[in-house]
């Protein structure tokens, strides 16, 4: 019997609004999904396996395969560190009946949404307030003043983008928000 092809599920948000949170409970609490690992060129480090955390290339490797057009969406996130995701990775996860689930930037994730259409939801998870990011942020204790402030205007640009994504999941109160997920994912399985 033909395995029935999987479905993609793209989460992207500005930093802040609780998306990888959200995936993780999506991981936990929903059976077939499996999470997307993203490519590298940064070296490994202690404690990280290739294939498990990411799939670990040089950087001549990996800009071979920019230039063979082997990645859904990539960036240099730092010079000479690049991330992607390989087409052949999702692919084969998708012929397998696996439902692919990625926390990628916002472009990224238009990128995957272009690539796969209908095959694919993407979902925007959004603070409620610029104001509540920012005090999400400030909570972590993780940033200095100068990188929340760029945190914020990156979280500004992004978005802008909102209203190209399927669903925009609006968490305010993560108990609801999760709830609203599940159901979402759920329904998008069995459609």
């Amino acid at each position: 019997m033909q395995t029935k092809p999987g479905k993609l599920f793209i989460f992207s948000a500005p930093s802040g609004s609780g998306k990888t949170t959200i995936v993780k409970y999506l991981l936990e609490n929903i059976e077939g999904l499996t999470f997307s690992i993203s490519a590298t060129s940064r070296k490994m480090r202690s404690g990280e396996q290739n294939g498990k955390d990411y799939f670990f290339m040089s950087e001549d490797e990996f800009k071979s395969r920019i230039a063979k057009n082997e990645f859904l969406e990539w960036e240099e996130v730092y010079s000479g560190s690049f991330y992607g995701t390989l087409k052949s990775e999702v692919d084969e996860m998708l012929q397998q009946g696996k439902h692919v689930l990625f926390d990628v930037d916002v472009l990224g994730g238009l990128n995957i949404k272009q690539h796969y259409q209908d095959q694919a939801l993407a979902v925007f998870v959004k603070a409620p307030s610029i104001s509540v990011l920012q005090e999400r942020l400030q909570s972590r204790l993780t940033d200095s003043a100068e990188q929340i402030q760029k945190r914020i205007e990156k979280a500004e640009f992004e978005m802008t983008f909102a209203d190209k994504f399927d669903i925009i999941l609006i968490n305010d109160d993560l108990a609801k928000a999760r709830n609203e997920i599940i159901s979402i994912v759920l329904n998008f399985i069995n459609t």
